[in-house]
């Protein structure tokens, strides 16, 4: 059965153009032209894949992301945006607003196609093939392929295709600095240059989900200048080390935001801070 691809652009030209290269392709096109058409169409057809510009009428397409992620019919379709936004600054915007990959313009149709392959290929139930060399489980972290879940210190993690090839590509190498170059390759499927920004990105939101602390991660380590390394523990002491380390900065975030809410609706003295000056 043929996938069916969302293209979401207001650009005329630029929505046939790429409707036709992916028809010649051997994909279903649906075509929207502004985010309200492309959320209502998202909703009703459950796309295979969505390719979403930015800058659209109505619904811009960061506000249309965050959407489509937030709702259950649509927070597991893989979302591709395509975009003539190319700083640093906006692909992590993108990327944190639920986008799977990030394309800038003017590209090639051939890169085009070569990355909805590689999404839709990540995004098919299952990812893995049975290999005995594939390592799924290894201390307190055991992957489910099937529905894309961790089950981390013997609690269920709901992740991002994305962030599951991630920490699968970690996993594999446990214990090993992994060079982002190798990341790019094993997890995106291409080669997409020096774009270290993107990983990045996913790691962090890995952190956020695994690491009692995100700013001083105990398991996902950043070797710097090198790359990334997962550092798992094998001994049943770990789980409760995890435990107190994660009622620690639950404790410490709880004290953070009490003290800013004191701070909000302290007093005011009724006194300037700023210096008086003498006449002359």
């Amino acid at each position: 059965m043929k996938s069916n691809i969302l293209f979401i652009e207001d650009d005329r030209d630029m929505r046939q153009l790429v409707a036709r290269s992916l028809k010649h392709a051997g994909f279903e096109v649906q075509l929207a032209e502004d985010g309200v058409k492309g959320q209502a169409l998202a909703m009703q057809s459950i796309p295979n894949l969505i390719i979403l510009d930015l800058m659209l009428p109505l619904v811009d397409g960061l506000t249309l992301c965050q959407r489509l992620r937030r709702d259950s019919r649509t927070s597991q379709v893989p979302i591709l945006m395509l975009t003539a936004l190319a700083s640093t600054k906006d692909k992590v915007g993108g990327f944190n607003s639920g986008a799977d990959d990030y394309l800038t313009k003017p590209f090639e149709l051939d890169e085009l196609l070569a990355r909805v392959k590689v999404l839709l290929r990540r995004s098919d139930h299952s990812p893995f093939s049975a290999k005995n060399t594939e390592i799924l489980s290894f201390g307190p972290l055991t992957l489910i392929p099937e529905r894309f879940e961790a089950i981390w210190f013997d609690k269920p993690v709901r992740l991002t295709h994305l962030e599951f090839e991630l920490l699968h590509c970690l996993l594999q190498r446990h214990g090993q600095t992994v060079a982002p170059s190798l990341i790019l390759k094993d997890v995106w499927g291409y080669d997409p240059g020096d774009d270290i920004e993107t990983i990045r990105v996913h790691i962090r939101h890995l952190r956020t989900k695994l690491e009692p602390n995100p700013r001083k991660p105990t398991y996902i380590k950043t070797v710097y200048g090198a790359g990334y390394c997962l550092e798992l523990p094998g001994d049943s002491a770990a789980v409760e080390r995890y435990r107190n380390e994660l009622a620690l900065a639950q404790e410490a975030s709880t004290e953070s935001a009490n003290n800013g809410a004191n701070n909000k609706t302290a007093p005011s003295s009724g006194f300037s801070a700023a210096p008086t000056r003498s006449g002359g």
